[in-house]
């Protein structure tokens, strides 16, 4: 039986954002916890006592505490039930959060090469000691079986593939420490329990829906999808910056290129946004752009949702 647990589903800098007034971070901060959102990440287990994560975003540490399948096993002086953190993007909101796990409990990083050239580059995250907390490379389009701390399988089969992104914005006009050629900066994962055959799709950040990336995820059963801005260049409207979605690395979720309209011919069976900007209409229950979004079959989770299939 496949576990998953949503820990966060904003974009960068959550909802509310530390430094932002807009009508979107307003309504949260006024609204307590209703509306309020971590950064994007997602846990999963095969069963229900080891899990992985899916990113570890700067808010970990307050994710971990607000659930209660990631606590320290009851009267363990020293425990995690985390096994390991696959890592789908080198951004800030996809890896800040290893620092938060720096107290010696084992687990392994899996990422893409380029990814932990990144992480290499960064003298900080030497605080990872290797001799607990194992790098372990992963190949686009080669599946894998994430292991146990103990070097157990998994159970669970992990396959990483290609899609439309760019690197990590701090690396602009900068050389990246894994190259500047060749895919492996944004993977979408495809997670499978292998012993029901049940899956499902973590794409958090995607520049484009193409035709393979339809053909690659119709007919699934659950699909986490990029969700950070409603129109591709709101931001701007919004006087909050001057990039638009798709320059970020982001489709947006409306328009005729937009992911609502490009799966709507797909049998997905549950649809989620995550990665939800603070400047996304989207995210408010009662705007037209959440309207919208439901009647096509899409959820905006709240932070704890948990999923079993």
């Amino acid at each position: 039986m496949l576990r998953v647990v949503v820990l966060g589903a904003a974009a960068g800098g959550g909802v509310p954002q530390w430094n932002c007034g807009c009508e979107g971070c307003r309504a949260a901060r006024a609204s307590g916890h209703e509306l309020q959102r971590t950064q994007a990440s997602v846990a999963f287990s095969g069963d229900g006592e080891h899990w992985f994560l899916i990113n570890a975003s700067p808010d970990l540490r307050q994710q971990l505490n607000a659930t209660p399948q990631l606590h320290p096993r009851a009267g363990a002086l020293r425990h995690t039930p985390i096994a390991g953190v696959i890592l789908t993007n080198g951004e800030v909101d996809a890896v800040a959060g290893l620092l938060s796990m720096r107290e010696g409990s084992p687990f392994t990083v899996y990422a893409h090469e380029k990814v932990l050239a990144i992480l290499k580059a960064n003298s900080i995250f030497n605080v990872l000691n290797e001799k607990n907390v194992r790098r372990q490379s992963i190949g686009i389009g080669e599946p894998f079986e994430p292991r146990l701390p103990d070097g157990a399988r998994s159970g669970i089969e992990v396959l990483p593939f290609a899609v439309s992104g760019k690197s990590a914005w701090y690396l602009e006009g900068k050389a990246h420490p894994g190259g500047a050629t060749g895919d492996g900066d944004t993977l979408g994962l495809k997670v499978t329990d292998k012993t029901t055959g049940k899956c499902f799709y973590f794409i958090a950040a995607c520049a484009e829906v193409t035709d393979a990336l339809k053909g690659e995820i119709d007919g699934a059963a659950l699909v986490f999808f990029d969700g950070t801005v409603w129109r591709d260049d709101e931001m701007i409207r919004a006087g909050l910056g001057h990039k638009t979605g798709k320059s970020m690395g982001h489709v947006a979720m409306s328009g005729d290129d937009g992911a609502i309209a490009r799966l709507a011919d797909l049998a997905i069976d549950r649809k989620i946004f995550l990665h939800i900007n603070n400047s996304n209409p989207a995210l408010l229950p009662a705007s037209p752009e959440r309207k919208a979004t439901e009647q096509a079959g899409w959820q905006i989770p709240a932070d704890g949702t948990e999923i079993v299939l």
